[in-house]
């Protein structure tokens, strides 16, 4: 089959599921609405729904055998949403502030998730190990979110308030129809975008990890890093912190830990991924740091971390 028809048909997997990404999202976010579920909550779920084409590409990567391409998506995509997400906000709007109880609490966990994960790639860490440390460091973040609803303290812990219930103007069964079909929509477009990006990366002479942490990685992140200019638009500092970190948090365990555990990549990655997973510790890090400013993060904060993801993607154009 030619290089053409290869890009045609991987074009049409990422906008298959890149579209059903979105519709997933929606709909998600309206059961939320409808059920009237506080801020935290929406923000995981909106998170989770984002992070479906990069979870479903990165793992049936691994299903598939290109295990090098499942972790380059899963580093590449989070390192590309700190700047996406949070540095881009940054420079667009002027500046990013958020309460400092919901950094300290979603910005401890992904980097403490982080860095459990840079561990297991350093062989530091067995995958079993790796899996169990990192529940243990979400066990608080996730029982901030599920007590959200009954206690205001908690919400008001994560700076966001209660929402009202939203009129009643889409029928409830529409979100809970499209939701499975949109999720099936996600899984399947991922296959085909795996594999079409294999046949396109070994025509080009490109090494696996390499199409996978920057080509399937940028292009899975799309759906974050609109969603997270919105919220970054909106001024909603709180809500864009939580979802950039809940998505890497997301992604690195559903991404990896879960998958090593079944599957297993070796005593301990090769060193350009485990690299990686050192530039991203450092990266977050940066991250929680210049968002910890009493000013918050300002336009060069941003600019540093978009500066970030394209040193981090040099690096890889020349070691990968």
């Amino acid at each position: 089959m030619s290089t053409g028809l290869d890009s045609v048909y991987f074009v049409i997997s990422l906008v298959a599921t890149l579209y059903a990404a979105a519709i997933f999202a929606d709909r998600l976010d309206h059961l939320g609405e409808r059920f009237g579920l506080p801020e935290a909550l929406l923000g995981l779920l909106t998170a989770v729904a984002a992070d479906a084409p990069e979870l479903a590409t990165a793992i049936t990567a691994v299903a598939t055998g290109a295990k090098g391409v499942g972790l380059g998506v899963v580093v590449g995509s989070n390192v590309f949403n700190l700047g996406a997400m949070l540095g881009l906000s940054a420079v667009v709007t002027g500046c990013v502030t958020l309460r400092p109880q919901t950094l300290v609490l979603e910005g401890g966990v992904a980097l403490g998730v982080t860095g459990v994960i840079c561990l297991l790639g350093f062989g530091v860490l067995a995958a079993w190990a790796a899996l169990g440390v990192s529940l243990a460091v979400l066990a608080p973040s996730a029982a901030v979110v599920a007590l959200a609803p009954h206690e205001d303290a908690f919400v008001e812990a994560l700076g966001e308030p209660h929402r009202a219930h939203p009129p009643h103007g889409r029928a409830l069964w529409e979100p809970l129809l499209l939701i499975p079909v949109a999720v099936t929509a996600v899984v399947l477009g991922s296959i085909g975008m795996v594999h079409w990006a294999l046949r396109l990366g070994h025509s080009a002479g490109l090494p696996n990890v390499l199409v996978g942490t920057l080509l399937l990685a940028v292009l899975t992140s799309l759906p974050n890093a609109y969603t997270g200019l919105r919220l970054g638009r909106a001024g909603r500092g709180s809500a864009l912190v939580s979802e950039t970190m809940n998505s890497n948090t997301i992604n690195l365990v559903g991404g990896i830990a879960v998958p090593a555990l079944v599957v297993g990549f070796g005593a301990r990655f090769s060193n350009l991924v485990a690299g990686d997973l050192a530039w991203l510790v450092v990266a977050t890090a940066a991250a929680i740091a210049l968002l910890a400013r009493p000013a918050g993060m300002r336009r060069a904060g941003g600019a540093l971390l978009i500066a970030s993801w394209i040193a981090f993607a040099a690096v890889q154009g020349i070691f990968g």
